[in-house]
């Protein structure tokens, strides 16, 4: 059996690939060796999998270079991040040649083309900001506090739009378009208002940079990964998930667990 393990800034995910079941957990430490090693053990506990049957340990993400060449007595082997987000979101969605947006702690965008996996973008905005401004603007921490807030907001209240601007749609762009975040905000505007704009302007700002990285890299498909594509699916839910740039995304199974997917596959490889 294989193991991945993705040792992020906030998280660290392992996963098991065992004849085609994928076993996953996560754990939030701040250690990388004691995270590495508390996602191993946690993996082969919960599935009740000997920890001798695995062949190998692929770690990746940004606390992988602390770990040694052994961890729990199993060989690890070190996979660049960019290949493991590359692999894990391609194969996820079922692709050979796709954009591949990995939402984490900040975000990375690579552009596969079979074989061949580029870092062609990416962007500080990601699960951390979202994390930030919500504690220091809302006294928010968890996912689940912001999206019930979210729920209730209204962007009219925070954001500028192109109809504010024009009073109509410019060219292509619709009278919604957001012409600037917090472009609007005033007193009147709740924590709920503030909320859905937070999340609203990751989601943009992302999707937009998506999007054009996408066109110059001539893809069509734009594969979402990582932990923050929940927040694209509360957008869509809330029907708010509407660019006029075009574009499509593809949220695969398993996408919150891509990056440590991909660098088990690429031990496969």
């Amino acid at each position: 059996m294989l193991v991945g393990i993705d040792i992020g800034g906030s998280t660290t995910d392992a996963v098991i690939l065992d004849n085609g079941d994928i076993h996953v957990v996560t754990i939030e430490a701040n250690d990388p060796i004691a995270a590495a090693a508390g996602a191993l053990g946690k993996l082969v506990e919960s599935f009740n999998l000997p920890l001798e049957k695995v062949d190998q340990v692929a770690a990746t993400g940004a606390g992988s270079r602390a770990l040694s060449a052994t961890l729990l007595g199993r060989p690890v082997v070190k996979v660049n991040e960019f290949s493991a987000i590359g692999i894990g979101g391609t194969s996820l969605a079922r692709k050979e040649r796709a954009l591949v947006v990995s939402l984490g702690t900040g975000t990375a965008i690579v552009s596969v083309n079979g074989a061949k996996i580029d870092h062609v973008s990416g962007t500080g905005l990601g699960g951390g900001t979202l994390r930030g401004l919500s504690k220091h603007m809302l006294g928010v921490s968890t996912f689940e506090t912001l999206e019930a807030m979210a729920a209730r907001g209204d962007l009219s209240r925070v954001d500028l739009t192109v109809r504010d601007i024009a009073g109509g749609a410019i060219g292509d762009l619709p009278p919604g378009t957001t012409a600037s975040n917090f472009g609007k905000i005033g007193s009147d505007a709740t924590a709920e208002d503030k909320a859905l704009a937070i999340m609203n302007m990751i989601v943009e700002v992302v999707s937009v940079l998506s999007i054009a990285a996408a066109r110059g890299c001539g893809q069509e498909d734009i594969v979402l990964t990582g932990k923050l594509t929940r927040i694209f699916r509360f957008m869509q839910k809330m029907k708010r998930l509407n660019f006029a740039f075009g574009g499509g995304f593809l949220i695969p199974e398993h996408a919150d667990y891509a990056t440590a997917i991909g660098a088990a596959r690429a031990l496969m490889k």
